[in-house]
């Protein structure tokens, strides 16, 4: 599963890195509840997702206690509200929460009537509950692949730098299409590497939902990762044994990491889809 105090997405990138997709599941089931457990009372760990800014900066007004997690909401709040969309009086999910912190914002600000956020990491699902008291706020426990909802029970499914860890990334999109009400969005954003952008885009074209618009907006992640890479140093070297350190650089994705330098020469492209049911 930058900019703020991500210890999360190794991303596609390590799948070839490693060889195994299998083995990078395994890698990610074990990961996510260990950073979990290590990071639990951690008030300034809310995200575990890349960052976002542009150039001039775009100077999203926050409230003090968000500033230090501007670059991983910024992130949120542009892929939340692509091509004007407005989450206001929505029953919008979030489909792999993760530590809540983008939830919580969304949650805050664009005054869905209810946001459900869902994760597979039970032990973040338990975290994001106790933390994140929001009203219209749940999270559950579940597999994105198999949503534990009824059809057409949400007018929006948000989706953050999440779906590149998916086994069957198609059986997600069913399900998104599945639970959208008509009329509903998904919003999307995430990275995957070059071997598999033919993959990614032909699963969007063939998800029954219409594309209303698409972006890379790589120098944007870039320009957020680099900005953030002091904290996310600070919180890896105070927060992690030394034995784990390296790899929570990766994960975090902090400036001239594998995955910067990828993103950095192309190697990985990191885009916003917009898609909504007809």
């Amino acid at each position: 599963m930058v900019r703020s105090p991500s210890l999360d997405n190794v991303g596609a990138s390590l799948v070839y890195r490693i060889g195994s997709t299998a083995t990078y599941k395994k890698l990610f089931r074990y990961w996510y509840p260990l950073m979990t457990k290590r990071l639990h009372n951690q008030d300034d760990v809310q995200f575990l997702n890349w960052g976002y800014e542009e150039d001039p900066p775009l100077g999203l007004p926050l409230d003090p206690a968000d500033e230090p997690n501007r670059y991983s909401i910024q992130l949120y709040h542009q892929c939340a509200t692509q091509d004007g969309v407005d989450l206001a009086g929505k029953d919008v999910l979030e489909c792999s929460s993760g530590h809540g912190g983008g939830a919580s914002y969304l949650s805050r600000t664009l005054k869905p009537a209810s946001y459900t956020g869902l994760d597979f990491n039970a032990a973040g699902v338990k975290f994001c509950n106790e933390r994140h008291k929001v009203p219209g706020l749940k999270f559950v426990h579940g597999d994105a692949e198999n949503l534990p909802f009824p059809d057409e029970s949400f007018d929006a499914v948000v989706n953050v730098e999440a779906s590149h860890i998916y086994p069957h990334f198609d059986r997600f999109l069913s399900e998104v299409k599945r639970v959208l009400r008509p009329g509903g969005h998904f919003l999307h954003v995430d990275f995957r590497n070059r071997d598999n952008f033919g993959n990614w885009e032909s699963d969007l074209a063939n998800s029954g939902l219409r594309q209303v618009s698409s972006r890379v907006i790589n120098d944007e992640v870039l320009r957020g990762l680099k900005k953030n890479s002091a904290r996310s140093n600070e919180i890896i070297n105070t927060r992690l044994p030394a034995f784990l350190r390296k790899f929570g650089r990766e994960f975090a994705v902090v400036d001239g990491s594998w995955f910067y330098n990828d993103l950095e020469r192309g190697e990985i492209d990191y885009r916003a889809y917009h898609l909504t049911k007809d």
